[in-house]
């Protein structure tokens, strides 16, 4: 199976940790022996970028020689349009629900982009999302599929506490409270994070640390070295941090996106805030480290293993190119 994938999110120079859940899910594909090939383009809101990259996919590649195209985002899947070749689509979270600007306010460009979204789930084979929470905003009658994503469980497991603070020179007897997202992202809410370990700082040694700019392959060592992580997320998908967290057995404190609350509201260590009050994340975070331990994440491990998603992806990319045969041989 020959499969061409579009991206607007993919790892550069300037980001190199940009979109890591897309490059691990190639990489699991092609483990599972489909022929993945990558066509990324930086799209950055701007129509002549759509344009150039329009212009350049078909340049680039004979669409005819792939079995299927997966655009991954809503706004990639314009990029594929118009093909004969069938196209699967995956939403991550902001193409459907929405961009949050600069003073914590969805935009109308993020409007936009809903929209998009919506005509480029009619023109899909198949659609994927990576959370129940997103079917609600999609247009009803389409094939969907709630597909995750996983995480590599070769590289997030859990390691010494000790082992992983001597490694980074991180301060052995401080209460340490990890948020993996780049602080800049007004989705991500890093100033409600910093009110919330703020309010913790009067009763407890604790220090908020902010995994920027590190290689993905450096994050197993910060979960590890942590005793909590924090999301403060005004929306998500299917948080990958949260699943990475599972797997080192870091205790997570989150507000409710997502599907945060399904994988992390029956263990025990971990907590769901039922309002995303800094009093109240900071109250969850408080009860998170006065228990002083690991969680015990062992029992869900087959749910995130990034290898297992792969292969409902490529169930659903056989769906997909069933389905246009069918229709082929209609005509």
């Amino acid at each position: 199976m020959r499969v061409l994938m579009i991206t607007s999110e993919w790892p550069s120079e300037r980001r190199p940790q940009k979109a890591t859940f897309v490059v691990q899910q190639v990489k699991f594909l092609r483990k599972a022996g489909i022929d993945v090939e990558v066509f990324s383009f930086y799209g950055n809101k701007n129509p002549v970028n759509y344009l150039r990259a329009w212009i350049g996919f078909r340049q680039q590649y004979d669409i005819s020689a792939f079995d299927l195209i997966h655009a991954q985002f809503g706004q990639s899947g314009l990029i594929a349009l118009p093909s004969r070749v069938p196209m699967v689509v995956t939403f991550h979270g902001s193409d459907l629900q929405g961009i949050v600007g600069a003073k914590g306010r969805y935009t109308i460009s993020g409007l936009l982009l809903r929209r998009i979204s919506t005509y480029v789930a009619r023109r899909a084979k198949e659609v994927i999302v990576t959370s129940s929470r997103l079917l609600k905003h999609l247009p009803p009658g389409l094939s969907t599929h709630v597909v995750s994503g996983g995480v590599d469980l070769k590289l997030f497991y859990p390691v010494a506490q000790s082992e992983a603070r001597k490694q980074l020179g991180l301060p052995k007897d401080k209460q340490l409270v990890l948020f993996v997202a780049y602080p800049h992202n007004p989705v991500k809410r890093f100033q409600l994070a910093q009110r919330a370990v703020g309010l913790l700082k009067e009763h407890l040694d604790v220090d908020l640390i902010s995994a920027r700019d590190v290689t993905h392959e450096e994050i197993p060592l910060y979960m590890n070295a942590c005793d909590a992580l924090i999301m403060t997320s005004m929306h998500e998908g299917s948080p990958t941090v949260v699943k990475e967290a599972l797997a080192c057995n870091l205790p997570i404190v989150s507000v409710d996106v997502g599907d945060v609350r399904s994988r992390i509201g029956d263990i025990e260590g971990c907590y769901v805030c039922d309002d995303d009050s800094p009093e109240a994340i900071a109250s969850a975070l408080s009860s998170a480290l006065k228990r002083k331990g690991r969680i015990d994440a062992g029992g869900i491990l087959k749910d995130i293993d990034g290898q297992a998603e792969s292969e409902k992806i490529i169930e659903v990319y056989r769906l997909a190119i069933a389905k246009s045969r069918k229709g082929d041989n209609a005509l």
